[in-house]
């Protein structure tokens, strides 16, 4: 329930990256050790993670609600359960962090967030060049290998899912593998400063291409996950939505360059700090009108995309936002549209005609960054918002609620439902 038309004032603290974390998390798979992972996100998708994890034969526990300590040495299981996995996308990257422990593997197709077809040929491309077979005819997706050898794979599409399994997949392999066409987002590099803090032997990633020379074993570490970008958008998009003033803290700031340059572009103010960066928005100022696409990293992000498009909903002119990822992320708009927005989608283009002002009303989180935009429609919007579907939101935000509250948002939760367990 939300309350809108308060300014949001203040400080806020971001926490480690759910996109690392969801690919680290089965990274442990390949280290036959302890590995101790701290500015953990204390999200659903971590904890169904850490499920998956002590279900296979992991030893998980728990040192507080950031830290966490792994040890897979008795991993005795490739067939993770599929009540679990098909909770979320991230479930796929246990295909390459088994094929690389295994040589084999036996998944069903990952859940997560709906946004049309998701295909995972790249990431099968990927493990037959490793030399896997791979089997989908049946309901699940089934690989083994003899060995797993290294070779030369070169993406036909950019694929942060492809490119983190065959980092998994290739870690541990005899040889080298090059990864031409990568993806090169900040948890790409934060995977493979992860591995090589365990003893892998990567280089390039961030880059095109990325080089690994497989090593026998991995060994034991501690390892800190960097911020998350996207919450740290998050609040960006929000302080300058409700025209307040919030500095965000514990960030990177090189990672929201392309956020920042997108506010700035709009009239509202940015200034980064070294670990910081604060948003506001000028007493009076009349915000402009943009543009934008969203397309694979260093481009505007895909997952800020919902978020930008509810803070344009009441600038002045025409906005218009091209979806250059997925296929089908514009379901929210019609959220949008319940509270007043004047939105209309054709294909992958989203044209916005600014409002006065956005009206309270019930809505839905049709996904998790969704779930963020209608938070952000809420706190800019004249009355009550009633947000459903919030596990959405669960599944990538820490605290959200009570980050939002703090900042002087009107916000609080009504009911909670649990549907990991």
């Amino acid at each position: 329930m939300i309350k809108g038309g308060n300014r949001l004032h203040g400080e806020v603290t971001v926490s480690g990256a759910k996109n690392a974390a969801v690919a680290i998390l089965p990274a442990c798979i390949l280290v036959k050790d302890v590995c101790r992972i701290e500015n953990l996100p204390d999200i659903k998708d971590v904890k169904l993670f850490l499920t998956i994890l002590s279900r296979l034969g992991a030893d998980v526990n728990m040192i507080d609600r950031n830290t966490v300590e792994i040890d897979c040495t008795n991993v005795n299981s490739y067939e993770p359960m599929r009540d679990l996995t098909r909770k979320m996308r991230g479930s796929s990257y246990l295909m390459g962090a088994l094929l690389g422990r295994f040589a084999k593997f036996k998944v069903d197709p990952p859940g997560g967030c709906d946004f049309g077809t998701r295909p995972i040929d790249q990431h099968i491309k990927s493990f037959e060049v490793l030399g896997a077979d791979v089997d989908t005819s049946r309901g699940f997706v089934s690989a083994s290998a003899d060995a797993i050898r290294g070779g030369h794979i070169f993406f036909d599409v950019v694929s942060v899912g492809a490119t983190v399994n065959a980092m998994l997949a290739s870690a541990t392999a005899d040889g080298l593998t090059i990864i031409e066409n990568a993806a090169k987002e900040p948890h790409i590099v934060d995977l493979a400063n992860f591995l090589n803090n365990m003893g892998a032997n990567i280089r390039g990633a961030g880059t095109d291409t990325i080089r690994i020379r497989g090593v026998k074993d991995l060994h034991g570490g501690t390892y800190a996950i960097i911020p998350d970008q996207i919450e740290a958008g998050t609040f960006m998009i929000a302080a300058a939505a409700t025209r307040g003033d919030v500095t965000v803290k514990n960030v990177i700031p090189r990672h929201l360059e392309v956020i920042s340059a997108k506010l700035i572009e709009a009239g509202v103010n940015v200034e980064d700090g070294t670990d910081s960066v604060r948003v506001w928005v000028d007493e009076n100022k009349k915000l402009r009108r943009i543009n934008f696409i969203a397309l694979p990293y260093p481009g505007f992000p895909t997952d800020m995309q919902p978020q930008l498009v509810a803070f344009l909903t009441t600038i002045s002119g025409t906005s218009t936002a091209r979806e250059g990822v997925w296929d089908n992320r514009f379901r929210y708009v019609n959220e949008l549209k319940r509270m007043g927005a004047n939105i209309r989608v054709e294909g992958k283009l989203a044209i916005v005609d600014g409002v006065d002002r956005l009206l309270g009303a019930h809505v839905k989180a049709t996904d998790l960054r969704a779930g963020a935009a209608m938070i952000i429609a809420g706190l800019m919007a004249d009355g009550t918002t009633e947000i459903t579907d919030i596990y959405h939101i669960d599944r990538g935000y820490e605290s959200f609620e009570e980050k939002f509250a703090a900042l002087g948002g009107d916000i609080r939760r009504v009911t909670v439902v649990d549907d990991i367990y």
